[in-house]
């Protein structure tokens, strides 16, 4: 009997808690399942965790330093060098559309192509590098008789 797994979930570690907020919140319309306390200070959206949802969609954020505690000006390179190998896939129902909507909420993001296992994708990166790509297999050619 196979195991009754559901969608995955994946964790990223993130840089900067409000800024990946922005991004998959407010930006990809990702709602809060459920989050850590804010930090000490109060301050909007500096969470030390978050699972987000949107549809069958899931992503937990991580953030990479205590909330608590002084972070550095930046990113460490070493630790964040793989960010770039990490690749989410999602999908959806009408890849222009949502090419639209994120062109329209200010996100990069790349224009619709076919890839090259016959789906239809966009792509875009998070604030910390990683890539997610929204895809949908290509409409089914009109038949011939019709």
């Amino acid at each position: 009997m196979p195991l009754a797994l559901r969608p995955a979930c994946p964790y990223f570690e993130v840089f900067d808690m409000p800024a990946s907020l922005a991004f998959y919140r407010d930006a990809l319309g990702f709602e809060v399942v459920s989050a850590s306390p804010l930090a000490a200070s109060g301050a909007p959206d500096t969470h030390g965790w978050v699972w987000l949802r949107q549809a069958e969609a899931e992503v937990m954020l991580n953030s990479a330093y205590d909330p608590d505690e002084a972070r550095p000006s930046a990113p460490d390179p070493c630790r964040v060098a793989g960010h770039r190998d990490v690749a989410l896939y999602i999908g959806c129902a009408d890849v222009d559309d949502v090419y639209a909507r994120l062109r329209d909420r200010g996100v990069a993001v790349d224009p619709p192509h076919v890839t090259g296992w016959g789906m239809r994708e966009v792509s875009a990166r998070d604030p910390d590098g990683f890539t997610l790509h929204f895809l949908s297999p290509l409409a089914a050619p009109a038949s011939a008789g019709a």
